[in-house]
This record gives C-alpha cells, sequence and structure tokens, in this order.
C-alpha cells in the first residue's frame, strides 16, 4: 500500500501562509480553566431583539429558500440609504451593491478582482490579520506600510509615497483601525486623496467599525471628490449590531468593478444567508438607539482600560473607533509573544500580541473592550499581578 506525501499533494502558497495570530492563544486558552478571554473582537451584546424579532418571523413563514446573487433588493436598498444617510454619497442597489458572507468575503472579492500575478497591495500596518493573506492568495504581494504612534497611528502620504511602484495596484486603508483604534478625518484623507487622484492606484475601504467611534462622527474616502469612483467601500453588521454569528457584509463600488467580482461571488458563494439578510434591513432601519446605547458602554470600558494601562505605566494609546486597545508592553523587556504567553500561563488573561497585526504592531498587545467591565476589572487586576512579578524578576 502507497502512502500518501501530503507534502507534495497540498498548496505551496497555502502552505507558505501563516495561521492566525489571533486565535493561536485562544486555542490554548480553550483547554484552560478560569481564562478571561480578551482577545476577540465579538461583542458582548445580545443581537437586538427587532433584528431577532425579523428572523423569526422569516423562519415561521417556513419560506427559506436561495435568495438573488447580489442579495436582496431591500437589503441592498436599505444599504444605499444609509451610505446615503452618513456620507451623502449613493450606491446603485442593482449595480454597484453586492451582500457579502461577512466583511471577510468582500475584502477577499475587491482583492481577487482587483489583482493579477505580481501586483503590489499597499497593506496599511498594524492592521486585521486577514488582508496580507488574501493579497497573497489572490497572487499579489502585500508591501507593508508601517504608521507610527507619534503620529496617532494615522497614515500619511510620506508613509507609502516611496512605497509606490509601477506594479501598486491598490491601498488598502482599515479605519476605524483594527487593532489601535485609530481614525482618520476629512483633514487627514484629503491629502491621500489628492495624491491617489494623480494615479491608477484603488483604494480598499474597510469601515466595518464607522459605527463605533467616541467624540467624533466617522469620514469616509469615499465623500472626497473624485474619490468615489476609485474606492471599493466594505461593511458589515457583526461589530456594530452585535450580529458576529449572523455572516453579514457588504461591498459597494462602481458597476465596472462590482460586474467583475459578482463573478467570483456567484460561483464560489452563490448568495448570503436569507434569514440573515432579512434581518439586517431591520437592523439598518430601526437599530440607530441600540447601536448608540452599544457605543456608549463601549466608551465607559474605553476609559477604563486606557486610565488603568497608563497608571500601571503601559503606555496606552487613546483609541478613538472599534473596541480595543493597544497598549506598549516595551518596558517590560519582553516581546508581544512572550508576554501573552505568560499572561495566559501565569494569569489566565488571553490577549493578543501585537506582532500577529504586522511588524510594526510589535511592542503592543491587543485588548478588545467588548466584554463587560467586571470581566475587564477582573481582567487589569490579573496583568496588575503579573507586571508586579516582572518588576521583581528584575531585582
Amino acid at each position: 500500500m502507497n502512502v500518501i506525501d501530503y507534502d507534495k499533494v497540498l498548496s505551496n502558497k497555502i502552505k507558505s501562509i501563516r495561521p492566525s495570530g489571533i486565535r493561536k492563544f485562544f486555542d490554548i486558552a480553550a483547554t484552560m480553566e478560569g481564562v478571561i478571554s480578551l482577545g476577540v473582537g465579538e461583542p458582548d451584546f445580545n443581537t437586538p431583539w427587532v433584528i431577532r424579532k425579523a428572523a423569526i418571523n422569516v423562519l415561521e413563514r417556513k419560506h427559506i429558500v436561495y435568495g438573488p446573487n447580489k442579495g436582496l433588493i431591500p437589503l441592498r436598498q436599505a444599504i444605499s440609504d444609509k451610505i446615503d444617510q452618513k456620507h451623502s454619497v449613493r450606491y446603485d442597489p442593482e449595480k454597484e451593491i453586492i451582500v457579502t458572507v461577512g466583511g471577510s468575503e468582500a475584502i477577499d472579492l475587491a482583492l481577487r478582482g482587483i489583482i493579477d500575478p505580481g501586483d503590489e497591495v499597499l497593506v496599511v500596518e498594524p492592521c486585521f490579520v486577514c488582508y496580507a493573506p488574501l493579497v497573497e492568495l489572490a497572487g499579489g504581494v502585500a508591501v507593508p506600510v508601517p504608521t507610527r504612534i507619534e503620529n496617532n497611528f494615522k497614515l500619511t502620504v510620506e508613509d507609502f509615497r516611496d512605497k509606490i511602484t509601477p506594479r501598486t495596484k491598490m491601498l488598502i486603508l482599515p479605519f476605524p483601525n483594527n487593532p489601535t483604534g485609530a481614525v482618520m478625518t476629512r483633514e487627514d484623507l484629503e491629502p491621500i486623496a489628492e495624491f491617489l487622484r494623480g494615479t491608477d492606484i484603488m483604494v480598499l475601504s474597510d469601515e466595518i467599525y464607522s459605527e463605533l467611534t467616541y467624540g467624533r462622527k466617522h469620514f469616509s474616502i469615499i465623500e472626497l471628490e473624485g474619490m468615489r469612483e476609485r474606492t471599493i467601500y466594505v461593511n458589515g453588521f457583526s461589530k456594530a449590531y452585535a450580529m458576529t454569528g449572523w455572516r453579514l457584509g457588504y461591498v459597494t463600488a462602481p458597476e465596472p468593478i462590482i460586474s467583475q467580482i459578482f463573478k467570483i461571488h456567484q460561483y464560489g458563494i452563490m448568495c448570503s444567508p436569507y434569514i440573515s439578510q432579512n434581518a439586517a434591513v431591520e437592523a439598518l432601519t430601526s437599530c440607530d438607539a441600540e447601536v448608540e446605547k452599544m457605543v456608549d458602554e463601549y466608551n465607559v470600558r474605553r476609559r477604563y482600560l486606557v486610565n488603568e494601562f497608563n497608571r500601571l505605566g503601559l503606555t496606552c494609546f487613546d483609541p478613538e473607533g472599534a473596541f480595543y486597545v493597544f497598549p506598549s508592553i516595551k518596558s517590560t523587556g519582553l516581546t508581544s509573544e512572550e508576554f501573552c504567553e505568560r499572561l495566559l500561563y501565569e494569569e489566565k488573561v488571553a490577549t493578543v500580541p501585537g506582532s500577529a497585526f504586522g511588524e510594526s504592531g510589535e511592542g503592543h498587545i491587543r485588548i478588545s473592550y467588548a466584554y463587560s467591565l467586571k470581566h475587564l476589572m477582573e481582567a487589569m487586576s490579573r496583568i496588575e499581578s503579573f507586571l508586579k512579578k516582572l518588576e521583581a524578576e528584575k531585582k
């Protein structure tokens, strides 16, 4: 009997891609008792009742079917209306919107629809872990563009100007940012838009955290002159509406782009879940007040964590969006992975090393405050104990 050599069978491209740095520590944590897990970006709120009720109504009708490939028309219309309401930019529900299985599929579609082998994509870092691997899966080359805490983790033209080559095809703009919580204002985005208008570089604007900002209204690059035409806008329902398990997102773009990425969606996915889509219409049309309540609670947690980390001597950037803090742990002398590993095993607190979000994230850890204040307070008590232990080791 011949034994198959799986190393020869498996794709070399897939073998070269690292597993998600976010999940590593939580797979370990799942095997341990008494762990406080602060890493996964999943709201601890229940999906608002009006959304759940809409799904129940669909189930009771017992007519659960495939939907249109691009998504249900009422949902696409609601998406168009919501973007127009927020940004005064309108997308044609028939030709310029696709409802996807989460924001991650939307990002994948955007990249595969634009990238040819060897094309380069500027990936702003620190950033969500999926961008660079999805660029590579599409045959492209991910070019890191580090941002700096000295500039509040904002992107400037100077950060990426020298990284542009004739192969540069796209810039990924991930704001509000995961993991830093940084946001970009109109004033921040205008120089970038002015620069890009003189090129053929497309923008992939991932705005999944656009509803979760503190003290300011989110501004999108699509609002600037000439940028709607060169931007693929991605958003979804997981974060703002506490709908992570409903797996629903969307992508909007000019019709020539949508018509191409639609083919990938049509053959690879066919359509998004029918029940989730019906529920999402209610999310967009009836839940603004619910979202505001969640943002208010996140803000309380945000202020608590920033103050606590600074009190403990771990300098913490003050995030203006999303639901993460990104404190520096450089003063401990540990790498971010060493810090997270020891914290997990010694104090049973699971966090994510900053290095999971790109090399520029090294020296930081990411903590999600999509958890109750009670859990956060207990976690900070354990982190304080861990830091005292580290100080004692130095003596």
